[in-house]
Parts: C-alpha cells; structure tokens; sequence
C-alpha cells in the first residue's frame, strides 16, 4: 500500500471535510501518497483525480460540504462502470480507496472490494441510517441546524397561537426527527418506524389547549409523509390554524460540530489504517464511544433502527 485515493458520494453532509482533511494527514504521516476523486464515482469513472498534498486539506476541517464534491452515478452500478473506475485507479498506481458516504455509496464501494481492489466505507450521511455505528457523519450539525430553526419557529408560533408542523429530513430513518423533537421540546414526533394514530394527536393537542396551552410544535419525517399533507390531516381533525416550515436542505449545510469534526477525524485515521492493515471491504462505525469496523456485506444487510426508547420519553415528557 503505497498510494490510496479518497472520495465523497451522494448528498453531502457537515464534517466530510474533515474526514477528508484526516484521511490526507493520516495517509502522509506514513508516508503514503493520496489522491482525491473529484465529483464522486462520476469523477472516478472519467478520472478526475488529483493528487493531494498537506495543504490541499489546510484550512477545510471546519467548512460544511465536500471539497472533492459529490454526484450520483447510474453507470456506476453496472459491471463496465466498475470496471472504468478500477482502470483509472490503476493508471494512477493507486492501491486502496476510501469511500465517505451512504448507502449508496457503500453499495460502490463494496463492489469494488469484491472485485479485489481494496475499499473501505465511512458513513457520511446527516439521515443517520447507516447499520453499524450509533452515529454518522453530519448528523449530529444536523440536528443542532434543525433545533436552532425550531427554536425561532417557536417565538413566533407563541406570539400568533398556532400550531406549526415542521417537516425534516431523514429519508426513510426518523433519527433528525426524534433528535430535534425530544431537544426541541415537540408535542408531537411522527416517524417511519413508528405508526402516528391522529385521534390521538388530536386529543392530546385539544387537551393542552383546554388546559391554558396556546401553541405546539409537531416534528414530521420526510419518511412518513410531507409536512403539508399532516397538516391538512390535523385541520381536519382539531380546526386548529397550522403553519407549516420545511426545513430541507439547509440541514445539509453549515459549519460541522465539534462533534462532527472529531468524529470524521476519527473514522478517517481509523480507515487509512484498515488499508495499511491489508483489509478491504470494511466500513468504520463508532459503538460505545469505540471506533468499529465491519463488513460491507453485513452493513449493507442488516436494518438501520432508531433508539425507540427516545421514542417513548418524548412522548412521556409531551403530556
């Protein structure tokens, strides 16, 4: 393992930066050259690669988005896609690669390891819905992104008594949402892994007005439904007047987090030394606070599932 090469795929996420930034310093500190895939599997097929020094990485570590930039790749997921991109590895002599990204990009990188060339996958995703770490790259920004909106959405649902609804991101997980909910003080949290019954939310909201209680704020996944159609749902069923805020792809953008920042930090040390270590086809992760590692197969095979009794205790400290 001589040279290694790195690139970012899909939707962006706050703290791929940094990953990036580690992924470069870690791979010079022993005295391994890198190069960046410009524009994600994209790029790797047309051979957008550049070599990358010290200084190609100063100055990034706290900056959201990707400097490599990200695309999405249909011609990647066919045989002669693959076989385009192992091509322009090899002409650039570069032995192993990291993959920062999702699902998707996994999916990438683990068809690359089962066609011998070494890949080894960080999770970069604000969804949170990656099987194998307790958090993903972006997520936490991300929520905090969505706690900051929530609290201004809250000065003026009180001051015009209303109800809003705010829809975020997530995909198909609802971690963004029961995340932001719980911190943000929601009444109500609607999520894919669980089912919303609207009699009861409705009860629940009559009775906190009935009780002297003004406005409320009711946190929606993307994954269940669109932050317009509860709403028209629950006028239905309350009369209440509702405002609806979609947040979208801000929670995307911005400065990562401390925490953001040394977690990629972390994923990006512990991946160049899986490559040093002669293993492919790996994925990083975090569990208990300890940086993990398992196989692609079993990452891309096994369920992401939300903390459910985050879940309950939201519900428990809404009454």
């Amino acid at each position: 393992m001589k040279r290694i090469g790195v690139l970012t795929s899909g939707g962006d996420s706050p703290g791929m930066n940094a990953a990036i930034r580690a992924v470069v310093r870690k791979a010079i500190y022993h005295n391994l050259e890198v190069f960046g895939v410009f524009g994600g599997y994209s790029g790797l097929i047309a051979g957008n690669i550049k070599k990358l020094e010290l200084g190609s990485v100063g100055d990034i570590i706290h900056r959201g988005g990707t400097m490599l930039y990200s695309a999405r790749c249909e011609e990647f997921k066919t045989k002669e896609g693959q076989q385009k991109g192992i091509e322009q590895l090899k002409t650039k002599g570069i032995d192993g690669l990291v993959v920062i990204g999702g699902d998707g990009s996994y999916h990438g990188a683990r068809a690359l390891s089962e066609q011998g060339y070494p890949c080894i996958g960080i999770p970069g995703t604000i969804d949170n819905d990656i099987a194998g770490t307790q958090y993903t790259i972006g997520f936490d920004t991300a929520v905090n992104t969505v706690i900051d909106a929530v609290d201004k959405i809250r000065d003026t649902a009180t001051s015009h008594e209303r109800t809003f609804i705010i829809e975020v991101m997530g995909r198909n997980a609802g971690d963004i949402a029961l995340w932001a909910g719980l911190a943000g003080g929601a009444e109500t949290i609607i999520i894919p892994e669980e089912k919303y019954n609207m009699d009861e939310i409705a009860e629940r909201l009559i009775k906190g007005h009935e009780r002297g209680k003004r406005h409320s704020i009711i946190m929606v996944a993307e994954g269940v439904t669109t932050g317009m159609e509860f709403a028209k749902e629950l006028e239905e069923a309350t009369n209440f007047d509702t405002r609806v805020s979609v947040l979208g792809h801000m929670q995307r953008g911005g400065s990562p987090s401390a925490f953001d920042r040394v977690l990629a930090s972390r994923f990006g040390s512990r991946a160049v030394e899986l490559l040093l270590e002669g293993k492919g086809g790996r994925a990083v992760g975090i569990e208990n606070n300890v940086v993990v590692d398992h196989d692609l197969n079993e990452i891309l095979s096994t369920k992401h599932t939300v903390d459910l009794g985050i879940y309950k205790l939201s519900k428990e400290l809404s009454i």
